[in-house]
């Protein structure tokens, strides 16, 4: 798995450039290609051969400013098939489910590849990655992108389409996983499949973005005996505007996103102490359990035609890339 590329631009490499009014343009250098905007041309041969971090000017005397893109940048702004993980959900991904490297990691499902990237990052050469989508074409934009920004599809790394309930036994030995992460719909109905896959002490974080969603698979967890006691958070994040004696919290920040719920796999056996908690609202019936289904819960749709250009768009980044990665050797 190669490494983020760095040195001279190259055709092929992906540009994030910063330009009047901090306006973002995020390229991909092509022989006779253009940037064009209200503020003038910017040909991609100006900024082939520039290091990173080189300022030009386009046709109308602008200066824009040339950096490869971190992986944060990369994921917020690569084509999109299904919703993505934000980068401060994936950090404490990582953090909470302990990802280290040479680990064995099973997530469900891919959605547009970001917290792939995340946990390849993780775990890496030495670890392996096994990654499920019911969809075809969700999974078609994910290994386009994770292509793109790595420069090849890493060898530790498998996409395997369908559900994950039916295919993870055939996918992973039991009891030799030793991270799961479900970004899904319904993360209860997998519960079973993964405390079976998990060694013990593996971990298991599921990634919900409604209250309900949240109290469904904790009560799940909580039911098989299998696991220790879930653990629920979320994560917000508040920017700072900072200049001079100008110093407050901005006035928009990145709130809620979604719930992390991590719990970790008890030996075969094992019975966990009783946990004595107070009189609440524990007990529910049929209406309740209604709320909690998927189709109460309600998913993001996406249009055939919208999404065929996303897999467009995701596969041509991959190309560039691959085309970059040709080149990494050759002088400019």
């Amino acid at each position: 798995m190669t490494s983020r590329p760095s040195g001279p631009f190259r055709y092929g490499d992906r540009v994030q450039l910063t330009g009047p009014k901090n306006r973002l343009h995020t390229i991909t250098l092509r022989e006779g290609g253009e940037l064009h905007t209200h503020h003038g041309v910017l040909r991609h041969s100006v900024l082939v051969g520039q290091p990173d971090g080189s300022v030009v000017r386009n046709s109308g005397d602008h200066e824009y400013l040339a950096l490869r893109p971190l992986l944060r940048d990369f994921v917020m702004s690569m084509p999109r098939g299904a919703a993505i993980v934000y980068p401060k959900d994936a950090a404490q991904i990582l953090a909470q489910a302990d990802v280290f490297p040479g680990a064995t990691v099973v997530e469900a499902g891919v959605g547009s590849g970001a917290l792939s990237l995340w946990l390849l990052r993780g775990i890496g050469e030495q670890g392996r990655l096994v990654s499920f989508e019911r969809r075809e074409d969700f999974a078609d934009v994910a290994t386009a992108n994770v292509e793109t920004f790595l420069g090849e599809q890493p060898e530790n790394w498998r996409v395997v389409v369908g559900d994950l309930v039916e295919e993870l036994p055939g996918a992973v030995e039991p009891a030799t996983v030793d991270r799961v992460v479900l970004d899904m719909l319904a993360p209860w109905e997998c519960v079973d499949a993964v405390a079976e896959a998990l060694t013990p002490g593996g971990v298991v974080v599921c990634y919900v973005a409604t209250a309900t969603q949240l109290s469904r698979v904790a009560e799940y967890i909580r039911n098989t005996g299998l696991f220790t006691e879930p653990d629920a958070n979320e994560t917000m994040v508040r920017g700072w505007h900072v200049e001079g004696l100008a110093v407050r919290p901005d006035h928009r920040m990145v709130a809620h996103t979604g719930f992390l719920l991590s719990a970790r796999r008890l030996a075969p056996g094992a019975v966990p102490p009783d946990v004595k908690r107070r009189a609440s609202k524990t007990s529910y019936g049929d209406e309740d359990v209604e709320l909690w289904t998927p189709g109460a819960v309600g998913d993001r749709q996406i249009t055939d035609k919208n999404l065929r250009k996303r897999v467009r768009e995701a596969q041509r980044a991959a190309d560039g890339a691959r085309l970059a990665a040709g080149r990494a050797d050759d002088p400019v």
